[in-house]
């Protein structure tokens, strides 16, 4: 894909998604929900459009693409929702390139549809948050939401 949409005005913030988003709605329907990538997009440009912004939202199943992402990101000035999915685990790759968004003076929202407290073991640790500027979880789609209204939040302070 492309470098992240240009435009001066509205601002836009990159809504970043890892592996197998790609599946919403055919993967465990009971934890995601049955919608499906095309409607968290959908839900995304319109949140967005609320509150002045313009969302670029992407999915990847390639760890490498999505560390790119993040160095795009911090080179074009562009905030970030990411949901790292199973990369939020162990990708120290993803980590480091989450934390040059940030240390950039960027935003960065660290979102998951499920809550990985509530699920397996291996879930409740997060390489993400500690670098990200904040962290949603176990909302569904919503958790983008407020994840956007966030970043819009941030860049009018």
């Amino acid at each position: 894909m492309s470098d992240f949409i240009q435009s001066a005005s509205p601002h836009v913030v990159a809504v970043v998604n890892g592996p197998n988003l790609g599946r919403l709605g055919v993967r465990e329907p009971e934890v995601y929900g049955h919608l499906d990538l095309e409607a968290l997009r959908g839900d995304c440009e319109a949140w967005a459009g609320q509150v002045g912004l313009k969302a670029d939202v992407r999915q990847t199943d390639d760890e490498a693409e999505m560390i790119r992402w993040m160095h795009r990101a911090v080179d074009e000035g562009t905030p970030v929702v990411m949901n790292p999915a199973a990369f939020t685990h162990y990708s120290y790759g993803l980590a480091d390139a989450a934390a040059q968004v940030t240390d950039a003076g960027l935003p960065l929202m660290e979102v998951h549809i499920s809550n990985p407290s509530a699920r397996e073991s291996f879930r409740r640790h997060s390489v993400i948050s500690p670098v990200a500027t904040g962290t949603i979880t176990g909302l569904g789609f919503f958790g983008y939401h407020l994840a956007i209204e966030a970043v819009a939040h941030l860049l009018e302070g």
